[in-house]
């Protein structure tokens, strides 16, 4: 536990400007992320072993002191970060991969009242920006962006950037597509 907090705050250090040469208690006591994925940490652990109710009941404390809030049944890699965080939704089946990084209002929700996996996995190295919806069973290819305040109902693949709404591709590998192209 001591090792992954202080991941989480080489993190913070690394991608968010805001912290300059804070010291590494200042980081860790004034960025709700780090709290929130804390606490998250626990309350997967206890929905993996069956105790659903105070799963939940963690979550709910730490949506209601971090603003972000975090199914326990959501599976979170190593590395990930929460810039700012308020109103951040993940659901039950959200599966996020390694060193992914959420901006403020982000939510990996659902499409409605399906059964099963019906949230987005992320995978390695996504960065998801302020507002932005990802919602249905969909997968977030690898060291993809999606642009503030789009909504991604389909799958994106990897290296891209998807923008708008309903989101669509415009640009693949770092190279910027033609209006034609766009999915």
């Amino acid at each position: 536990m001591i090792n992954e907090i202080k991941e989480l705050v080489a993190v913070v250090r690394q991608k968010d400007p805001s912290v300059g040469s804070c010291c590494f208690l200042a980081i860790l006591i004034n960025t709700p992320g780090i709290h929130a994925v804390l606490f998250h940490r626990l309350s997967h652990s206890l929905y993996n072993s069956g105790h659903f109710f105070i799963a939940r009941f963690i979550s709910q404390i730490s949506r209601f002191f971090t603003g972000i809030e975090i199914h326990p049944g959501a599976k979170i890699g190593k590395r990930f970060f929460i810039d700012h965080g308020m109103g951040v939704v993940i659901g039950e089946t959200a599966e996020i991969g390694d060193d992914v990084m959420l901006y403020h209002q982000v939510t990996l929700g659902g499409t409605g009242k399906e059964r099963g996996k019906r949230h987005p996995t992320l995978k390695n190295g996504v960065v998801i920006s302020a507002g932005a919806k990802v919602l249905g069973a969909i997968t977030i290819g690898e060291n993809s962006k999606v642009g503030a305040n789009s909504v991604v109902i389909k799958d994106v693949p990897e290296q891209s950037t998807v923008v708008g709404i309903p989101a669509r591709v415009v640009r693949v590998g770092g190279q910027i597509l033609e209006p034609d192209y766009y999915i």
